[in-house]
C-alpha cells in the first residue's frame, strides 16, 4: 500500500480547490436570515448593563428591607408589598435605559 508521507498543503483543507468548488464566497449584498435579525433587534431591545445592575442589587435591597420590616413588626402583608413595589421599581429603572 503506498502510503504518502503528508504534506503542510495536505492540511491545510481550506486551500483546496475543491472546497472552492463546494463553499461559495459570501455574498456581502445577501442580507442576513431571519432568524438572526430578530436576535440582533432582540438585544437592542434593552440594555443589558442595566438589567444586570438592577438584577444585583435587587437581592440585596430586598434583604435589608424584610430584614428591618422584619425587626419593625411590620404585617407580612405590607413586606409582600413592599416587595412589589422594590421589584417594580428595579424593573422600570432597568427597561428605562432604552428610552433615553
Amino acid at each position: 500500500m503506498g502510503h504518502r508521507t503528508l504534506q503542510e498543503r495536505d492540511l491545510r483543507s481550506l486551500d483546496r480547490r475543491s472546497m472552492y468548488s463546494i463553499f461559495h464566497p459570501l455574498d456581502t449584498s445577501e442580507r442576513l436570515p431571519r432568524e438572526l435579525i430578530l436576535e440582533g433587534d432582540r438585544h437592542r431591545l434593552m440594555d443589558i448593563r442595566r438589567l444586570e445592575l438592577a438584577g444585583a442589587l435587587y437581592l440585596p435591597t430586598l434583604m435589608l428591607a424584610l430584614l428591618v420590616m422584619g425587626s419593625v413588626g411590620v404585617n407580612a402583608l405590607v413586606a409582600f408589598g413592599v416587595a412589589g413595589l422594590l421589584l417594580a421599581g428595579f424593573l422600570l429603572y432597568a427597561l428605562s435605559g432604552k428610552s433615553r
